[in-house]
């Protein structure tokens, strides 16, 4: 395990785990050991997490002086790690109370900063407080729980003298948007954790001046995330949204039904905003309430080209494709809902993707914009063009499936073992309409007046290419082009579909 002296002498250690760029990260607690941020829900499949052990805390030394443990005193061990990993300008994470010491750095050091990503944080650091009337009025959100009852009359019996393990075991219920197995294992291993000493000092007098803090924070550049649990109630998302309005370049993501805890409570709903801020080339709109992720190739100004991905797929498919249009168009590729690192709402279908796709195109100004689909996402386009003829200048449907009814119809899907890539119910929602779609998805097709490719892939391709074919005579003046590739036709054959694209036009 790494060491490094940071500026008093004290030997600190860190862990590094995952994959990818490094990702600093603080643990909460406060001063609680950094076991139990564990790989942050499988951001390690993401980046290099490197987390730190607090001073005094996990594999960390003790120091000489313990007014060191106070929070403020402890960014130059946050500065000092940075010199240390030899990094120029580094991406931080930071939970619970240590969000209140990565503020103190930002602070102090706002040119060291690439990007910021406050979990759950403490408030105190900016000023912004939760009073014991405000905390035990977000707790009824948990009113409905079997353990409620019990747990809440415990809190009554809290005082001055309460053993810490005491304390965190009546509060544990309280810190998870569900009270399972998973979360009542994560906090039972709370108490062994923690410093007790280090604790009581970390918001000692004089550790924080908000309004110094406030004033310094308006020269930060670095864009900042700033995550809430919509169930935890120290910070609730609305003390959470005071916080975030103190960082010029901020945005606020509520994760739905988890607590102080997210990473615990839906490890993916959790990773997918993050990994979506921390990469570079992804971008996030939000559409009807859903946080989407998309990709940008070439230069602003460029005719626009819109690519949407097939089921189970993501922008991450078109990126051989995206290279080569992007040499004078400028490409953007979206994560449907419940795929990629964009939100999986729970709500899908053909006619969701084509209203959100609508949602999209607005949303980014690209009416007239050509619009590319694989397979579902070029059936949402197709209905889309029903729709609203002017709002798309140019179509290509790659192996799109016809909306003829199924027969025999799909049964119903079952759940592969292991997380899939992506939102499960997709399938049994686009599987449903495909089996009894709406009459008028066929039956409009006429309306469509964008020029329209349609492409097939060929006897390799499991949709039936008699279909593509009827499609294609059914929207006026369309062409329809064979590629002998199968249904991945982009992926399967990028020089003979991009030719097909440039002749078309695109």
């Amino acid at each position: 395990m790494p060491h490094f002296a940071t500026y008093d002498g004290t030997q600190l250690a860190y862990h590094a785990r995952g994959e990818g760029e490094p990702l600093v990260c603080l643990p909460g607690g406060p001063m609680r050991d950094s076991v139990y941020l564990g790989d942050l829900g499988g951001l390690t499949a993401h980046r290099t997490l490197i987390v730190l052990d607090p001073r005094g805390v996990g594999a960390s030394g003790t120091p000489a002086d313990r007014g060191t443990y106070r929070c403020d005193r402890q960014v130059a061990d946050v500065e000092a790690l940075r010199v240390h990993l030899g990094l120029e300008r580094m991406d931080l994470l930071a939970h619970s109370g240590a969000g209140n010491l990565a503020t103190l750095y930002a602070a102090a050091h706002p040119e060291r900063l690439r990007s910021l990503v406050l979990v759950t944080s403490g408030l105190r650091a900016v000023g912004v407080e939760t009073t014991d009337e405000e905390w035990d009025k977000a707790v009824e959100v948990f009113a409905d729980q079997p353990w409620y009852a019990a747990s809440r009359a415990a809190l009554a019996t809290i005082g001055p003298g309460t053993p810490l393990p005491t304390l965190l075991e009546i509060i544990g219920p309280f810190g998870y948007g569900h009270w399972d197995e998973t979360a009542q294992e994560h906090a039972a291993a709370a108490a062994g954790q923690l410093n007790a000493e280090a604790m009581a000092a970390y918001h000692g007098p004089g550790a924080y001046d908000p309004e110094a803090t406030r004033a310094a924070l308006s020269a930060l550049t670095a864009p900042v995330l700033v995550l809430a649990g919509e169930y935890d109630a120290g910070p609730t998302p609305a003390k959470v949204a005071e916080q975030a309005a103190y960082f010029p370049h901020a945005e606020l993501v509520v994760q739905p039904r988890a607590g102080h805890f997210p990473w615990v409570d839906d490890p993916g709903a959790f990773v997918r905003p993050i990994a979506a801020f921390l990469d570079p080339e992804v971008h996030t709109v939000t559409v009807d309430g859903v946080r989407l992720a998309y990709r940008v190739w070439g230069v602003e100004g460029a005719r626009p080209v819109v690519l949407v991905h097939g089921r189970g797929g993501s922008s991450a498919d078109w990126t051989r494709v995206a290279e080569e249009l992007a040499t004078d168009r400028r490409v953007y590729a979206v994560d449907l809902r419940g795929h990629g690192l964009s939100d999986r709402p729970g709500r899908y279908g053909f006619d969701v993707f084509r209203d959100e796709l609508r949602g999209f195109l607005m949303a980014l100004g690209l009416s007239g914009a050509t619009v590319i689909g694989h397979s579902m996402g070029g059936a949402a386009a197709c209905l889309l063009a029903q729709r609203e003829p002017d709002l798309i200048g140019r179509l290509v449907l790659e192996d799109s499936p016809v909306f003829f009814p199924l027969d025999p119809p799909r049964p119903l899907a079952a759940r592969p073992d292991g997380p899939p890539a992506f939102d499960w119910e997709v399938v049994l929602a686009t599987d449903a309409q495909l089996n009894e779609p709406d009459p008028a998805w066929r039956e409009e097709l006429s309306a469509v007046t964008a020029p329209t490719l349609v492409l097939g892939g060929g006897e390799r391709s499991h949709l039936p290419q008699d279909q593509l074919v009827w499609l294609a005579g059914k929207i006026p003046g369309a062409r329809h082009v064979t590629i002998e590739a199968g249904h991945l036709i982009h992926a399967s054959e990028p020089d003979e579909y991009l030719a097909a694209l440039r002749e078309f036009g695109v």
